[in-house]
């Protein structure tokens, strides 16, 4: 194997997801080129990752609401950067009808995608003639991931994930105001929301624990509600709109970060912060990270976690001793 085009498009959750997969074909085909075709709006998140050769990125999202020409042009010109290179194989992880469009049209003999019962979209299977093999349901998203491409290729995975992400250096000015700890209080649905009351009152006891708490946000409606959390917090900020690498460079230098089953927390986690995810409707079987002393996850399949709960877990990913209690 010389090149690989891995596709993914979205979102920023599995696109961090899909980042050990580039460590793990490295290690199985050492001097292989790999490169990776997103969507614009998370595209910063391979190029992140120093070992991936090129990163092509089309607004396909941004071209869904608008519909001007402006990005039909673009989108245009990265199916020419596609085709600019031939593939030994094109490795399509998304399992939708634009990620499979894509996967056609790449310079390659070999593509390859989920069987039909575990795409996203059962038409995608067009455009493969390698198919995976099914899922072992034991295994966590990201994990299934990555057995399914071994599978393929015939190598050998190995226990860790390596991410391999690296910030750029200029990280946003906030970081620089002494220690911090960041709640990421917002979800894409409702149904998935932890309660307010229960985010400023784990923001008030990290306060009394002597960090900075930054609220961010990324519309109105999640600056409203970080507006509303940061009001009760003592010494707590609603942070300034960032981009999603300003976002991710102060998660990058987080004390703590606290948040729901999303990207930016699952970024924490692949830049080993001390991190806790907290799930309600989302499996966390899936979705959900546990390494110990590091990283905590909570609740899922419709179980809400408790605040006695997420503080203990604070504490354990803090390193905090819990207090001694003497027999009665």
């Amino acid at each position: 194997m010389k090149r690989i085009l891995i596709v993914k498009l979205t979102s920023l959750g599995d696109m961090v997801f899909t980042q050990p997969l580039v460590a793990d074909l490295q290690r199985a085909f050492p001097g292989v080129k790999i490169d990776w075709i997103a969507d614009s709006y998370c595209a910063d998140v391979p190029r992140w990752n120093p070992n991936i050769e090129r990163v092509i990125s089309a607004p396909l999202r941004g071209f869904k609401k608008s519909r001007n020409w402006a990005g039909l042009r673009a989108i245009f010109s990265a199916l020419r950067e596609l085709r600019r290179e031939k593939y030994d194989a094109v490795l399509d992880v998304h399992g939708v009808y634009k990620s499979a469009i894509v996967t056609f049209l790449a310079r390659t003999r070999n593509r390859y995608g989920y069987p039909v019962a575990e795409l996203g979209e059962s038409g995608a299977r067009f455009a493969y003639n390698h198919v995976f093999q099914p899922f072992v349901e034991e295994d966590c998203a990201r994990q299934r991931m990555r057995r399914a491409v071994s599978r393929a290729l015939g190598y050998e995975l190995t226990r860790d994930m390596d991410y391999g992400l690296e910030m750029p250096a200029d990280t946003p000015a906030p970081a620089a105001k002494g220690p911090y700890a960041m709640l990421f209080h917002a979800t894409s649905s409702e149904e998935k929301k932890w309660p307010v009351a229960d985010w400023i009152s784990v923001g008030s006891a990290i306060s009394a624990r002597g960090l900075r708490v930054l609220v961010p946000w990324g519309n109105d409606a999640e600056r409203k509600e970080a507006e509303t959390i940061a009001a009760s917090v003592p010494n707590a900020e609603v942070m300034p709109r960032l981009s999603i690498t300003g976002v991710a460079q102060m998660v990058g230098k987080a004390s703590l970060v606290v948040g729901m089953d999303t990207g930016f927390v699952h970024i924490a986690d692949a830049l080993r912060r001390p991190t806790v995810i907290l799930f309600t409707t989302t499996s966390r079987h899936l979705y959900g990270v546990d390494a110990p002393g590091r990283v905590v996850s909570l609740g899922g399949g419709g179980v809400v976690p408790r605040r006695d709960q997420v503080l203990a877990a604070i504490d354990e990913v803090l390193g905090v001793q819990p207090p001694v209690t003497s027999p009665n």
